[in-house]
């Protein structure tokens, strides 16, 4: 059986010797003598335990463990320390340590139970997170990433409204994911099995939209030379999904009405009523509510489209997710140009977290795509971002960044819990306002905080 790895980190040689020796009968154990070439080993190869010393040259071992728990798989962190104090050892777990030790009391029996325990913890979260990603992949949600108090209202009506028939309407700016969402409740629906056809309305000649829908017969128009087969048939027993409704003329809007109410059409040029076992999704980045009141879009058709309505928030409204999105398209853009990359700098995290995201969701998988290609190195730098990105207010002196930006040289656990620690105090510990602050469920904020030992915050 592989043993586990277990890195030591402390400028003390008799010290680092000792505990390796010590350790190496149950334990692989690898040295380090300072934090640089700590950060050498754990980015060439994962280890599972990192047991490092307060003291260091250059840097010190909580910054290691900051570091080392930005890591796509970060090992179980313990810091060891000649100076113990109850506020040190507060600031460690605050750091994300996993455990502390007092050198000056260390058993090594007592240093083997700690470091055997907090495996077990370690691969408890692993086979919950393996769980869950199974859950997500069953339900058909492996794509859409978010934490966000806005994006568990969205999986929830997902799994609700999937199962059933009843019409969907999707609504969202450009690149928050509505095709996404629409694919989703296809997957977790009883048709998931039957096909889902999308036809997106805006990239359609309007006149052309009928016949795309609905087909048309031989001869129907100029051009018409042979019988098409619409979308409409295309998608029987199966999902039609609308992308940007709000771009359909008025005839267009009669006639889907009435499929809707009675689930039969014409064919374009023929006189034969078809029918057809289609539920339909439907997609705007437009405010339909104003269009009904500018007369350009039927107030019927409205309301027979969003029986079940779902509105999917905007990137800047849910600011928590962003560094989650991030990590999410850094390891498929790694894995796609078979790159490795570990994670992102300070600067590039802070100028990721400062940017306003117009593009939304769409536009930030962009940039890290952007990102990994150009990356030199074992992590994205600021250089690697597009110039968008890394001239976004609030950097190098511009405008003020938003009023829940990380500061400081931070990893991506530290600039998160920073944020965590911010938004409580500004809500006076409120966790509930703290975690709509934040843009996170009040779920997730308590697993977070038992995570980064924060609950005496």
């Amino acid at each position: 059986m592989t043993k586990p790895t277990v890195l030591i980190v402390d400028d003390e040689k008799p010290s680092r010797d000792g505990l390796r020796a010590a350790l190496e009968d149950r334990y692989d154990v690898y040295v380090a003598e300072d934090a640089g070439a700590a950060m050498a080993l754990l980015e060439r190869e994962p280890f599972d335990v990192l047991l490092t010393d307060f003291r260091l040259p250059k840097e010190d071992g909580m910054r290691l463990i900051g570091r080392a728990k930005s890591l796509p798989r970060p090992p179980v962190c313990i810091l060891m320390t000649a100076y113990g104090s109850e506020e040190l050892a507060v600031e460690a777990m605050k750091r994300g340590a996993d455990d502390y030790i007092a050198k000056g009391r260390l058993q090594i029996e007592e240093l083997e139970l700690r470091i055997a325990r907090a495996l077990r913890n370690q691969n408890l979260e692993a086979e919950n997170e393996s769980l869950r990603q199974q859950l997500d992949r069953k339900f058909g949600l492996e794509n859409m990433v978010g934490e966000s108090a806005a994006m568990d209202e969205v999986f929830d009506l997902i799994r609700q409204a999937a199962p059933s028939r009843a019409t969907i309407l999707i609504q969202g700016e450009s690149g928050t994911g509505k095709e996404l969402v629409a694919r989703a409740v296809h997957q977790l629906s009883p048709r998931a099995r039957q096909p889902m056809v999308t036809v997106h309305c805006a990239g359609l000649p309007r006149e052309l939209i009928e016949s795309e829908l609905f087909g048309h017969e031989k001869g129907a128009f100029t051009g018409a030379h042979e019988r098409r087969v619409g979308r409409v048939e295309q998608a029987q027993g199966g999902t039609l999904f609308l992308d940007e409704i709000g771009e359909i003329d008025a005839g267009i809007q009669i006639k889907l009405l009435r499929f809707l109410g009675e689930r039969t059409f014409e064919r374009v040029g023929s006189n034969k009523t078809l029918t057809a076992d289609v539920r339909l999704i439907a997609a705007t980045n437009k405010n339909l509510e104003q269009l009904v009141k500018t007369g350009s879009f039927r107030e019927d058709l409205y309301f027979r489209l969003q029986v079940v309505p779902i509105q999917l928030p905007p990137l800047r409204e849910r600011p928590g997710d962003i560094l989650l999105l991030a990590r999410h398209f850094l390891r498929e853009f790694a894995q796609e140009n078979e790159k490795t990359i570990n994670g992102f700098s300070p600067e590039a995290l802070e100028a990721l977290t400062a940017h306003p995201w117009p593009g939304n969701v769409r536009e930030l998988r962009t940039a890290v795509e952007h990102a990994v290609v150009l990356c030199r190195g074992s992590n994205i730098a600021l250089r690697d971002l597009p110039q968008a990105v890394r001239g976004s207010p609030g950097l190098g002196g511009g405008a003020g960044p938003g009023p829940l930006l990380a500061q400081g040289n931070l990893t991506v656990r530290e600039a998160e819990k920073q944020l965590i620690v911010r938004a409580l105090k500004e809500c006076n510990n409120n966790r509930t306002l703290a975690a709509k602050r934040i843009g996170m469920s009040r779920r997730t904020l308590h697993r977070k905080l038992l995570a980064y030992r924060l609950e005496d915050v």
